[in-house]
């Protein structure tokens, strides 16, 4: 592949499989040079050890030095602040939280199956069981009903479109401040009411969560990480019920969880995750604060990394045959899709909870479900870092 051809993004033929110029890069060349959309140069990473590598290397920050941040108080920052952060809110998703959420999780997705059946086909799967789950899913979360569905979709749309390739573009950085700022001061509200009536939620635990070294929350980061929950949750959840059922359906693997047991459904969960990244979700572009080297390759201080968690979890070396969807693989190596290192995504958990349940309860309510148009034929919603369907029509 020549310079010239490599801009992204990338050709994608099939909507659910990889652009194939990951893996001719992944092989040829896995840490290399490419035109980023708005044409700047950057490093793309596409084979598993290059991406794991670079995931967990704090040289490669969150940002650019000296460029406004998406949202102060956050984890999207790096260093000590990051360091103290992540620990505080990691005292929140502790096992034993997670697991008191799951139970409630597993109810909201049987009721939510259930209204969407019983509203009768044809139906739009995003509209009438995805986008409602995963807002129903945040409230249980935050212990907050979410109100205004469409204003707080729209936010958590505009947060999420963010191009954080021009954040030192004081007119792009500007729309990124606003955006965030519509989505805080909604989480605030959320904060202010929680405040008022403390429960087994994970926002109350947020709001309760003392150490003796890094202290606790204040006000601001309290909010911003209500802000990267509720924005993180209904997104990324969202578009993964979507294209879950939508691989199990292209696989004709639905109706065969409807007696799954847990493990079972644990596995095609795993098996959904590693073949969906990219597919719905990338890592914000990361940026070199030192001169480095990944895989070999020299890296200068101030270039963007651009790594691909869709290339890693596809690179043969790891997952044998790795295009088929096989939830019983046995592979040594854990998929990439919740990222590795510092900033590995504190939600995967009840992520996991939520897909698994959203799939065994359509399984046992609707086996007989089918895709009401071609893969090739849905209309895709791609930004930055997250992606899925507008709409999928559906009928039983």
């Amino acid at each position: 592949m020549s310079d010239t051809d490599r801009r992204l993004p990338f050709d994608r033929p099939r909507p659910l499989d990889p652009p194939p110029a990951y893996a001719e890069l992944r092989r040829s060349e896995p840490v290399a040079r490419v035109t980023a959309p708005d044409g700047r140069r950057a490093w793309l990473v596409t084979s598993y050890e290059a991406v794991a590598a670079a995931l967990a290397d704090p040289r490669l920050g969150m940002t650019p030095s000296g460029a406004a941040e998406p949202g102060n108080d956050t984890l999207f920052q790096d260093g000590d602040a990051h360091t103290r952060l992540r620990r505080l809110v990691a005292k929140a998703f502790t096992p034993r939280s997670v697991a008191a959420v799951r139970p409630r999780i597993e109810e909201l997705a049987a009721a939510h199956v259930d209204a969407f059946a019983d509203a009768g086909p044809p139906a739009d799967l995003v509209a009438g069981l995805a986008s409602p789950l995963s807002l129903a899913v945040i409230g249980e979360l935050v212990g907050v009903e979410i109100g205004e569905r469409e204003r707080f979709s729209a936010l958590a749309e505009a947060a999420g479109s963010v191009d954080f390739f021009s954040l030192d573009d004081e007119e792009q950085a500007a729309a990124a401040m606003k955006a965030w700022d519509d989505l805080t001061g909604y989480a605030s509200g959320l904060v202010a009411a929680k405040r008022e009536a403390l429960g087994d939620d994970l926002l109350s635990a947020l709001i309760s969560v003392r150490d003796a070294d890094d202290g606790r929350l204040s006000g601001d980061e309290l909010t911003a990480m209500a802000t990267t929950l509720v924005a993180a949750g209904y997104q990324t959840t969202r578009n993964a019920v979507s294209v879950g059922v939508i691989q199990l359906l292209t696989e004709g693997l639905l109706a065969g969880l409807a007696d799954a047991g847990a493990e079972e459904v644990a596995a095609v969960v795993e098996e959904i995750l590693r073949l969906e990244a990219g597919v719905i979700a990338e890592p914000f572009p990361r940026w070199a604060h030192t001169d480095l080297e990944l895989d070999g390759v020299p890296i200068a201080a101030g270039d963007a990394v651009l790594v691909r968690m869709e290339a890693a979890n596809r690179d043969p070396a790891h997952f044998p045959d790795p295009d088929r969807f096989l939830p019983e693989r046995r592979s040594a190596s854990p998929h990439l899709s919740f990222g590795r290192g510092p900033h590995h995504c504190l939600g995967a958990a009840p992520a996991r909870i939520e897909l698994g349940a959203a799939l065994a309860s359509l399984a046992r309510r609707l086996p007989g479900l089918r895709l009401g148009a071609a893969v090739e034929e849905l209309v895709w919603v791609r930004g930055q870092t997250d992606g899925g369907p507008a709409t999928v029509p559906v009928t039983w």
